[in-house]
């Protein structure tokens, strides 16, 4: 599939997976089809909060992790580009170091509704 088929945005109300399900200090790839292309994100998990983000590096385009589910630094910090080593805050996606500065990951809207990962 070529990058024109990846759509940047999903509707409202889509479950994605159980809260517990991803575990603190972790994050998961979702990736959705729908009539106009395939939807490729990713959630961050930091205690009880989510993060969700498109998995779209800003300095290159390229989605972040080149392993399923390996969107994070070996600590579990930091977002990592493995591809050239952007490193962007979980809590905003403002990037923080590598070759994006002053850029910061497109934001996907999620939330929390009884005990559910939901798009918002």
């Amino acid at each position: 599939m070529n990058a024109e088929n990846r759509i940047a945005a999903t509707p409202p109300g889509v479950r994605l997976a159980r809260f517990d399900d991803l575990t603190e200090g972790a994050a998961r790839n979702f990736v959705l089809q729908m009539k106009a292309g395939r939807f490729h994100g990713f959630v961050v998990r930091r205690a009880d909060r989510i993060y969700g983000y498109v998995d779209r590096c800003p300095h290159a385009g390229l989605p972040l992790a080149q392993q399923l589910d390996r969107y994070l630094t070996p600590d579990g910090s930091l977002i990592l580009c493995s591809w050239h080593g952007a490193l962007f805050a979980p809590e905003d996606g403002r990037c923080v170091g590598g070759p994006c500065h002053g850029a910061a990951l497109s934001s996907w809207p999620v939330t929390l509704v009884d005990g559910w990962i939901v798009t918002a």
